[in-house]
């Protein structure tokens, strides 16, 4: 019967293990979370019974998540306290959730955004309960005019003072409708110059920055520092089509100021968690993706 041997050399701090049976399977581990809204099929047929969804994740890899489903205080019907301690009895970490409450119509032509920061004071205290390291924006409306862009940054700025007070992190994910003008400017660009750093990171979601024809690379380039999150999408599993440049992303991610990476799913030729798989499969195996972000 052969042996297998793991070596693990440190070098610079870092960890590298290397295994001696050439036949056998040995991959670094990375640090990979996933959007849960990937897989909200499973989750939904499981009726938010997350342990053996958990389970399965922490098995294929990935070693944290983002939250796409807080409501009234809950995330996937539990308690934050409940949330956390499922999570953590897998050894996942609830990095991140998607969460939002956007101006109405009437307080972003007001300019009054009072009721909606009061909202978020208890958003915040469950999000902070629930071990989350960010809250992120999933969604913005793209407005009419420059004015109530102009009015939505400044309650992004706001949000962010709030969640710093709480020792977590507020940032904004984009689709492809911001990488197209609103009046003269690229609603994107606008919003990262209009927010603080001190306040609002970005998430960028590289698929759809590809599709709404924006280079990724580009964007780091030009905002250096301001991507603190990706999320890692495909046109199906990440590294599927050949559509989105990953290797030169990855490349790149220092100048972005990257320090988490969320996998997200558009779509799979098989289950959803086939597609999660298939995804973290590719990005561990990649030489190009880090284990991790100098964190």
């Amino acid at each position: 019967m052969m042996r297998k041997f793991i070596y693990t050399i440190i070098l610079g701090g870092a960890m590298l293990t290397s295994c001696a049976a050439p036949e056998t399977s040995c991959t670094p581990k990375k640090e990979i979370g996933i959007q849960l809204y990937s897989i909200r099929d499973t989750i939904a047929r499981a009726g938010y019974a997350l342990d053996s969804i958990f389970k399965g994740l922490s098995e294929m890899g990935y070693t944290g998540f983002e939250a796409a489903n807080y409501s009234n205080g809950k995330f996937y019907g539990k308690t934050p306290e409940e949330f956390k301690a499922t999570a953590e009895k897998y050894g996942l970490k609830p990095l991140s959730s998607h969460c939002n409450r956007n101006l109405t119509a009437e307080e972003l032509a007001a300019g009054d955004f009072t009721e909606g920061l009061k909202w978020w004071e208890q958003a915040i205290a469950d999000h902070k309960a629930a071990g989350m390291k960010y809250i992120v924006n999933p969604w913005q409306n793209r407005p009419g005019t420059l004015a109530e862009l102009k009015t939505i940054c400044d309650y992004y700025n706001e949000i962010g003072k709030m969640c710093n007070a709480a020792g977590i992190k507020y940032g904004y994910h984009n689709h492809s409708h911001e990488m197209v003008n609103v009046e003269d400017r690229v609603m994107l660009e606008y919003m990262i110059e209009n927010t603080d750093p001190e306040n609002v990171f970005y998430e960028l979601d590289v698929y759809w920055s590809v599709m709404g024809k924006k280079s990724p690379v580009e964007f780091f380039n030009k905002y250096p520092g301001r991507f603190t999150m990706l999320h890692i999408k495909d046109h199906r599993e990440v590294g599927q089509s050949g559509m989105v440049g990953f290797d030169a992303i990855f490349n790149n991610a220092a100048t972005a100021g990257v320090k988490d990476i969320i996998v997200e799913i558009e779509g799979c030729k098989g289950t959803t968690m086939d597609g999660a798989k298939a995804s973290i499969d590719y990005l561990l195996k990649a030489p190009f993706v880090p284990a991790n972000y100098g964190k």
